[in-house]
Order: C-alpha cells, then structure tokens, then sequence
C-alpha cells in the first residue's frame, strides 16, 4: 500500500521554493506534507499532494526537476511509544529508514508518518503483522 512521494530539485536560492509553492497554488494542488532537505547549492522538497499526475505534469511543464519516490504511510496514534512501536517493528524485519518526516491531518488527533524505506512491500508487510495503521495515497488525498 505505498505512497507516492514528489521529490523536487532546487536550486538553493532565494525563491526557488516560492516559484514552486506558486506553481502548485496557480493550480489547486494541495500539499499533504512537505519536508525540505539542503545542501550548499540544491534542495530536494519532498511533498505528498493530494493530485500526483497532475503535481508531477505542472512542474514537468513548469521546468522543474522531479521525480517519485514509493514510501509508506502509518497513522501514529496520539500516545507515548507509538513511533517507537513501529520503529522496533522495523529494527526486527532488519528494515532500514532511509529518512522521515510526519504531518498532522485529518480530524483525529493522530498524526501521519512518511517513512522512506528501501523495500516498501516488507515495510508494508511487517506494519500489518504489527497491526500498525498504514495509510493509503488515496487516503492521504482526502485528507
């Protein structure tokens, strides 16, 4: 039940995000999560959006820089331990998160992980032998 995440490269300058930001506003594309990594000269924004065709078209069309990644999503219950929960479930499936960033949504009080994984399928597999709560692309859109 992967996630498509949209990984832009940026040129790291004084707006570049906000030509991207602009782009996606002019067309009604709505930012699910975005984290932002840098180095001197580039950045990669990596979002979840609630259209990943269309996001991926416009900023093609716009000059940008992109490409999908496959991560995986689980919802991460308003208690103590409950990353770590899936975090040891990883640890023991020899599973290793490559990078994550996490989004508050939705009408709950649960907040949403974006893992980035090198097999999304055994990630997949072990949160449902674990009983963790992932969450879908199509969830994810509506939220």
């Amino acid at each position: 039940m992967g996630v498509n995440q949209i990984s832009v490269f940026l040129e790291n300058k004084p707006g570049t995000l906000e030509n991207m930001t602009g782009i996606l506003a002019s067309h009604d594309i709505e930012m699910r999560a975005l984290s932002l990594a840098e180095t001197k000269d580039f950045g990669i924004a990596r979002m979840i959006v609630d259209d990943v065709y269309e996001t991926m078209t416009v900023l093609k069309d716009s000059g940008l820089v992109c490409s999908l990644t496959p991560v995986v999503a689980a919802k991460i219950p308003d208690e103590a331990g409950g990353l770590h929960k899936i975090l040891m479930a990883f640890k023991e499936a020899g599973i290793n998160v490559e990078y994550m960033y996490a989004f508050l949504g939705g009408t709950t009080k649960e907040a949403y992980m974006i893992f980035r994984v090198q097999d999304v399928k055994a990630a997949d597999k072990v949160m449902t032998e674990n009983e963790i709560a992932t969450v879908s692309q199509e969830e994810l859109s509506e939220l």
